[in-house]
């Protein structure tokens, strides 16, 4: 699990390196598609799991990294913007 996460970090910075101030918002959406790729799995894994109780910590944080995932889409689309001159 740890390692899917950083796999997912790591490919939404590889994906906001690349942006490089276009002023879409494809970047955040790369980001974002990421961390819910990832918290998909982590649902996944906790419909696996016979321990309710660490099932129901498991979905926990999935909804918080998807959350964390939207936040950082809305930073990026917010730099960028900055980045391309726009006022948004």
């Amino acid at each position: 699990m740890n390692f899917s996460l950083k796999a997912a970090l790591g490919a939404g910075l590889f994906a906001l390196a690349a942006c490089g101030g276009q002023g879409d918002d494809t970047a955040g959406d790369n980001v974002a598609d990421n961390y819910d790729a990832v918290a998909d799995n982590m649902e996944d894994t906790a419909d696996n799991m016979t321990n309710e109780t660490a099932a129901d910590a498991l979905e926990d944080n999935a909804a918080a990294v998807r959350e964390e995932g939207e936040d950082k889409e809305e930073a990026i689309d917010a730099a960028d913007a900055n980045a391309s001159g726009n006022t948004q």
